[in-house]
């Protein structure tokens, strides 16, 4: 591997004023919250850092907040840390068992909120040297080759799949993406944060080189606010989502005001089921409900030649995960 200049910042400012030097002499360089991703990227030549600004050593990113009206949580927290936080309690349920849901315990120990939405696809061609879109080429090989696991919804002209356990659930959150560069901060909706293929081939997301995914701040759940996060994967752990589906649902008695469902593993972003959201909202939830709206998930969805069992893998999702919610 090759020779790497480390750089340890000691705050968010200090990050970025760093990366705005690497890219003025014209150096490659990257971002490392826990790295998880980063090194095996960086192996494999889909990173080609020259310069790592490290900010394990960053404290003011990692704090909870949370008010009667509105929680901060900074991008830096650890997923060990985020899925038990004292201060996040059982309405938060659908972050903290998304944060619960990734890799291994090592892994979580030491990944982040922010390095867990902004990691790039884990696509067999892109991680494998293949000259594709997500490489700066002009082609997506999955169309006409391996696509068991790649995108029934969003795709084309990639079919990669958003790899993130915590970006579902945070849409379903209604959250807000707060970002630093070296213009200041800004702050966005999950809809103009993330970014499909036919807007930007070679992205995920709206950030620009320098910035960092600083913290994400969000409604606090009301009371009556239910949800939950379900993942099914191909083996037990250290793995992403074959489908994994978030849902948060206001519920006032016995009916639902309004619901959020969001769908990881197949969709080159998370995928809000807007459809499926409107049908729900008024009803009482039941098997019956939960079984209509399984099958509304799906209503869209268009497989490539391999990926069609990812069809009733979505619809049992939704409403295994809606019987979750459902009163006793």
């Amino acid at each position: 591997m090759k020779a790497l200049t480390n750089i340890n910042a000691r705050s968010i400012a200090e990050a970025v004023a760093a990366a705005s030097e690497a890219a003025a002499t014209g150096r490659e360089f990257a971002f490392s919250g826990g790295g998880t991703d980063l090194l095996q990227q960086i192996k494999d030549g889909t990173n080609k850092a020259d310069v790592i600004i490290n900010l394990r050593a960053v404290r003011d990113a990692r704090a909870v907040s949370v008010s009667t009206t509105e929680t901060l949580i900074g991008g830096l927290i650890t997923l060990t840390d985020l899925a038990g936080h004292a201060a996040l309690s059982d309405q938060w349920a659908v972050l903290r068992e998304a944060a619960a849901s990734v890799g291994t315990p090592q892994i979580r120990n030491v990944a982040t909120l922010a390095g867990n939405v902004t990691q790039r696809p884990w696509c067999w061609y892109y991680r494998n040297g293949f000259h594709c879109f997500k490489a700066g080429g002009t082609q997506c090989f999955s169309v006409n080759g391996e696509n068991q696991q790649h995108a029934i919804f969003g795709g084309g002209p990639s079919f990669i799949v958003h790899p993130s356990d915590l970006a579902p659930a945070l849409v379903a959150l209604n959250a807000a993406f707060e970002v630093t560069g070296p213009g200041g901060q800004r702050r966005m909706s999950a809809a103009d944060f993330f970014v499909l293929p036919n807007q930007n081939p070679a992205r995920e997301n709206a950030l620009v080189a320098t910035e960092i995914l600083t913290g994400v701040r969000m409604p606090t759940p009301a009371a009556g606010v239910v949800s939950t996060y379900l993942k099914i994967t191909d083996r037990e752990a250290w793995t992403h989502a074959e489908v994994s589906v978030a849902v948060v649902l206001h519920v006032d008695g016995d009916r639902i005001r309004t619901a959020g469902v969001v769908l990881g593993g197949v969709a080159p972003i998370p995928w809000r089921l807007t459809e499926v959201e409107h049908f729900l909202s008024g009803t009482s939830l039941s098997a019956a409900v939960a079984g209509q709206a399984g099958a509304l998930a799906i209503a869209n969805a268009r497989p490539l030649a391999k990926n069609g069992h990812k069809l009733p893998m979505t619809s049992a999702a939704v409403e295994r995960a809606l019987m979750r919610l459902a009163p006793a």
